[in-house]
């Protein structure tokens, strides 16, 4: 009896790796080239996992603990091992929230709503910050946080806001920008003075739309 446990928990234990690794195929054959900034900047990957298609309907790629799960893995923020639950996808979408607003701010040059820079410094102490020495017979010493299961998405959350509080505080702040695109809500990091899009599909799109509307002008006279 208690061997066919041990196969049945080992059998669906099987499954969920196969389906998360499933869904981190999906995570980076879906994202296409990257957002300029979004591929060393994790904030700002996060804050763009939520966005709107071109008809307007929302895509949210953390709508759900094995999506945050998925996203985290693409992006080597956690361990094939961790374990994620729906309180964790709560945090970690409450935190996209609160960047999306700072990141608003310092594009918009307004000032941010003093709460959501109160919560962003929670997150940033959320974990340990001190790598603990570490011995192991085949690797020797080595240095790495110690964040046990229960505060995998304290660790996540703690490196995400780093990263936000080094970017606005940082030089790369001055080239923060949102793309102009209608309906488009990403931010990005402008690779020249011009730039407007945060990517060529962007850019592509609005051009069409205007070369649509002075044809519709042209046609109207």
């Amino acid at each position: 009896m208690e061997d066919e446990q041990v196969r049945r928990e080992a059998s669906v234990a099987k499954i969920s790796r196969q389906n998360a690794d499933d869904s981190v195929r999906r995570v980076k054959g879906e994202s296409g080239a990257a957002v300029p900034g979004s591929d060393v900047h994790p904030s700002i990957a996060l804050v763009n996992s939520a966005t709107e298609s071109v008809g307007g309907r929302r895509v949210d790629a953390l709508d759900s603990p094995e999506s945050v799960r998925a996203w985290l893995l693409a992006r080597d923020l956690i361990d094939s091992d961790g374990v994620l639950y729906e309180y964790c996808q709560g945090r970690i979408v409450a935190l996209r929230e609160n960047l999306r607003e700072l990141f608003t701010a310092r594009v918009g040059g307004e000032e941010p709503p003093p709460e959501t820079v109160d919560a962003v410094n929670r997150a940033l102490t959320s974990a340990p910050g001190a790598l603990l020495l570490r011995f192991d017979a085949g690797q020797g010493f080595t240095r790495r946080a110690d964040h046990p299961a229960t505060q995998v998405i304290e660790h996540v959350s703690a490196v995400v806001a780093e990263d936000a509080a080094a970017l606005l505080a940082g030089e790369d702040a001055s080239i923060l920008a949102q793309c102009e695109a209608d309906g488009c809500r990403r931010f990005f990091l402008r690779t020249h003075a011009r730039r407007q899009w945060c990517s060529t599909r962007c850019g592509d799109r609005v051009r069409a739309a205007r070369a649509y509307a002075r044809r519709r002008a042209a046609g109207s006279r």
